[in-house]
């Protein structure tokens, strides 16, 4: 098991680890990826408003068979070609707006690849790694061997426009077999090891039908893009054994164990989450596991799995061609309408379709007519009638909301806050403080006192949602001052 080091020093605060996947640098991002991060971006955000130290992941998976070929279509070396995609994906960070702190790690970094060789030695170390001949069909745009039960008429079927490649070569194996028994020890023992259930009840099936060892180099003279295997040099890491392993190579493992032990596990038990579509439960829920058990680390805490955007019922895919960008959008209707159509429109677990019609219309009613709306009336009221000075008292989350962020309910938590928004809107409706403050002008300031008191408070809980709405709206309740129009509406 993993090195135990004394955790003198370590910070007293509870600690909260959330990594996404690392997506593939092949093509620019598009809101598959977004809403995977942008659900992070919220539970990272939840959790540091709760006091807690904070480390959150992202970054770009650069190496395999993938990335070598759009680099030599693009005429470009693979590094330069991953340095130019890798940007676009830093880049998120000020297009979102997200968690401050996010760490970003690519797979190209140094102390990534040291981890990675160093991840290798514990694993052979283990007895975990030998050699073989053998013949597979590969799908390239998953980097993922194909068995013939997981194939729709001869092809992948998340990417069933691809040509499967034949892939015959003595390779690396990782003895996964060994890790059955081990797995489902693992999720006997930990309930809620995998959100929903129904993903959970998936790899547990898929463990109980016997695991098969797999392939986890590539001949360098085929393919010469990715990390050196130590002591072989006509060898080179498998990419999906290479990635997995920034879950811990973000920490600066296996050189700062102090942060290690913090944030991936310690005596106290796990501690990293993994946020993963719905096409990777295999690779995070059971292979990374295995991974880990070989190394003598920790496991993770909890993998949460999510599910596709969808194109008129396909999955959005680079390789299909079917994606929407965010970039546009963004500039359209800004950060802050991007994020809360995918917090509150978009299932936190199943497949959602998307389209511009929803969005737009998302947008007006609740976002334009309803959010922005109310803030405008309230603020103007207070302008108006109330004295410079008045501060909030406000502190806290509600049960319902803190319970449903606990549970990865992402959308039931954005809920939550549009009823207490509708509510808000229904109270001067039904107060009337305008007629008041002309009958009783002390009782009228008070409606107004309160309405700000409670437009405070949901721009609180908006804060992990819609971080620059959540601030103008403080802002102004502070400042006791209507703030520009936050949502302007669209035709």
């Amino acid at each position: 098991m993993v090195k135990r080091s004394s955790l003198k020093g370590m910070s007293t605060k509870k600690s909260f680890y959330l990594t996404t996947t690392l997506p593939y640098v092949n093509d620019d991002p598009h809101i598959g990826f977004v809403l995977e991060i942008i659900q992070a971006d919220i539970q990272a955000r939840y959790h540091a408003l709760q006091g807690e130290e904070v480390f959150f992941n992202t970054g770009t998976d650069e190496h395999g068979l993938k990335i070598y070929r759009k680099a030599l279509e693009a005429k470009k070396d693979p590094q330069t070609y991953a340095d130019i995609y890798a940007e676009k994906f830093k880049d998120l960070k000020s297009i979102l707006n997200l968690y401050p702190a996010l760490h970003f790690i690519r797979t190209t970094d140094a102390r990534h690849i040291a981890a990675a060789q160093e991840f290798w030695r514990r694993c052979l170390a283990s007895g975990d790694i030998y050699k073989k001949n053998y013949r597979i069909k590969y799908c390239v745009s998953c980097e993922l061997e194909k068995s013939e039960s997981e194939l729709i008429h001869g092809h992948c079927s998340i990417h069933p426009n691809i040509e499967l490649e034949l892939i015959d070569e003595e390779n690396y194996f990782f003895r996964f077999s060994r890790y059955q028994s081990a797995l489902t020890q693992l999720y006997t023992e930990h309930a809620d090891f995998v959100i929903p259930a129904s993903r959970f009840n998936e790899i547990k099936k898929f463990v109980q039908q016997g695991l098969e060892d797999f392939s986890i180099s590539r001949v360098k003279e085929k393919m010469p893009w990715g990390i050196a295997i130590p002591d072989d040099d006509e060898q080179i890491m498998y990419v999906w054994f290479d990635a997995l392993i920034n879950y811990v190579s973000t920490l600066g493992w296996p050189v700062e164990e102090k942060k290690f032990q913090q944030f991936w596990g310690n005596k106290e038990g796990p501690q990293g989450i993994q946020m993963a579509g719905k096409d990777q439960i295999r690779q995070q829920a059971a292979i990374w596991q295995a991974m880990l058990l070989s190394a003598g680390l920790p496991t993770s805490k909890q993998i949460v799995i999510h599910g596709f955007i969808t194109l008129e019922g396909q999955k959005m895919s680079k390789s299909v061609g079917n994606v929407v960008s965010p970039y546009p959008l963004v500039k359209e209707y800004g950060t802050d309408a991007l994020r809360y159509y995918l917090s509150r429109h978009v299932s936190p677990f199943e497949d959602s379709d998307f389209g511009m019609e929803k969005f737009k219309e998302a947008y007006n009613a609740n976002l334009a007519n309803g959010l922005g709306n109310l803030v405008a009336r309230i603020m103007q009221l207070a302008q108006t009638h109330l004295p410079k000075g008045t501060h909030p008292e406000v502190s806290g989350f509600p049960q319902e909301y803190t319970e449903a962020l606990k549970k990865f309910e992402i959308n039931r938590a954005a809920d939550y806050i549009w009823s207490r928004i509708q509510l808000l809107d229904q109270k001067i409706t039904d107060t009337k403080p305008f007629k008041v403050i002309e009958v009783n002008s002390e009782a009228g300031k008070k409606i107004i006192f309160d309405l700000t008191q409670e437009l405070y408070f949901i721009g609180r809980m908006l804060n992990p949602f819609m971080p620059g709405t959540s601030e103008k709206i403080k802002k102004a309740v502070i400042e006791n001052k209507k703030p520009e129009t936050l949502f302007p509406r669209k035709i």
